[in-house]
């Protein structure tokens, strides 16, 4: 049972007046109720001296506000109300055992709070699912399919198909799915930091990602292309058309004051950055989980329950396989190293070997390749030859590229190691770039038209920086 404090019960015994809109004419007076609402909540549940956990109740009306997009500040101070309560009062969380011992000896416990509120309703296939978003259920919790039509109408939106300066609708829905990729972290991290110790496998299968991404309700597919796309392409052509009607605002009079204010415009492009970066945080969670179930399979620990599902990375290889332009886009704004490394190492080995066969619970890995071992493939004209034949040599020189570059961001001394020589991973970073440089040189060689892109020569300019200066 919740326990709730007498400021808790009465901010409860007011939300029905304060989110019941009529009777309120201006528009003003109905934000500033909200806007009331979330400052007795946060003074209650962060500020005060002794804080108490907002009831399941108080939790759901905030969540209504977020997704009821009315204005840009409701949106927002929702928002920064719900992550700070997250933090306040976690879902799931970890903690020392053994207080006898000290911190770092003593081990993990993974804490799960089964009666906290959640803004999911996952696991069991939710009535709601389908069911039309209307004012008297924005409080509710999101299942998979709503989840699914949020990412879809962020991909319109990026698309430039549905937008208006004048709606904060569209703002508010890019808050909301950052919100909701912070839940997900939120109670995955934990679960997988624990399941390294323990193997336990149990542990992420009840994890909302696991829970999510196995619903019958939504394309898991469909979902990661939508998700690759507002990635890769942006909000480009959203950015255009919202300066082009921003600098026609004075000839239509219906619309709204704000479109005038140099705020919203801010306001539009840090929050598209935040999406992508939301979006990107959603897949590395995903191939955290893949990693990780895969293990689990090794381990027999996976059965039939746990559904096939095409690990993401390897759908992530089918779009940019067959698109040169979104491969381009891709490596250009994915940021994270690891993950980047993992996907051009993948591909190549499309190209370069054949895996070898093994049982669904052999323990023998075929994906042992390293950078280096791409890198030897370019040794020789015949091999590269091969290479280049069925990926082009601009696709060559691309993943070349990016590989280098992730190379680096993987090194935890870079700069020292640069000056000094030092081995990194077994292999000398010089002698990296040595093969590095030599790479190209052959893929010119082989390729006599081939013209290297500029992100390739910034990545070769590197390399003989850093043999100049260990020479």
């Amino acid at each position: 049972m919740e326990k709730r404090g007498p400021i808790n019960r009465v901010i409860e015994e007011n939300i029905l007046a304060i989110l019941d809109a009529s009777g309120l004419n201006d528009a003003r007076d109905y934000d500033d109720d909200r806007l009331t609402f979330l400052e007795a909540v946060r003074a209650s549940s962060i500020v005060a001296e002794n804080t108490t956990a907002p009831s399941s109740k108080i939790y759901g009306a905030v969540f209504q506000i977020l997704r009821d997009g009315r204005s840009l500040e409701l949106a927002m101070a929702s928002y920064q109300l719900l992550r700070e309560l997250d933090e306040r009062f976690p879902r799931v969380y970890l903690s020392h055992g053994d207080k006898s011992e000290s911190p770092c000896r003593a081990p993990l416990e993974l804490h799960v709070v089964k009666e906290a509120w959640s803004p999911f309703v996952l696991g069991l296939e939710s009535s709601s699912s389908g069911r039309e978003v209307t004012d008297k259920n924005l409080g509710e919790p999101m299942d998979s399919y709503r989840f699914l039509v949020l990412v879809q109408g962020i991909i319109q939106l990026a698309d430039g198909m549905s937008f208006q300066v004048s709606d904060p609708k569209h703002l508010g829905n890019m808050l909301l799915f950052q919100y909701l990729v912070s839940v997900l972290e939120g109670d995955f991290l934990p679960r997988n930091a624990i399941y390294k110790e323990t193997k336990n496998w149990v542990l992420l299968r009840e994890s909302l990602l696991n829970m999510l991404l196995g619903s019958r309700r939504i394309s898991y597919r469909n979902l990661i292309k939508d998700c690759l796309s507002i990635i890769s392409k942006g909000f480009h052509s959203h950015a255009k058309c919202s300066t082009h009607e921003m600098e026609h605002a004075e000839k239509s009079p219906a619309r709204t004051v704000n479109e005038h204010d140099p705020s919203w415009a801010f306001a539009l492009v840090e929050l598209e950055k935040e999406t992508c970066i939301a979006l990107q945080k959603f897949l590395e969670l995903i191939m955290e989980l893949d990693k990780s179930k895969k293990q689990a399979d090794l381990h027999g620990q996976t059965s039939r329950a746990d559904g096939v599902r095409t690990p993401l990375v390897d759908v992530i290889l089918d779009e940019l396989t067959y698109d040169d332009d979104l491969l381009l886009q891709f490596l250009l704004v994915f940021y994270d190293p690891k993950w980047k490394m993992e996907i051009i190492l993948q591909y190549f080995r499309k190209y370069i070997s054949k895996p070898a066969t093994r049982t669904r619970r052999s323990n023998v890995s075929s994906d042992d390749d390293t950078f280096h071992d791409i890198l030897r493939c370019f040794s020789n004209g015949k091999t590269t030859k091969s290479i280049i034949r069925k990926i082009s040599v601009d696709v060559g020189q691309l993943l070349l590229a990016h590989g280098f570059q992730a190379y680096l961001a993987l090194q935890p001394r870079v700069k020292v190691n640069a000056a000094s020589g030092g081995d990194i991973g077994g292999v000398s970073l010089v002698q990296i770039c040595k093969d590095m440089i030599s790479a190209f040189h052959i893929l010119r060689t082989t390729d006599g038209n081939m013209e290297i892109m500029p992100f390739a020569k910034e990545a070769l300019f590197t390399a003989a920086t850093i043999l100049t200066l260990k020479m």
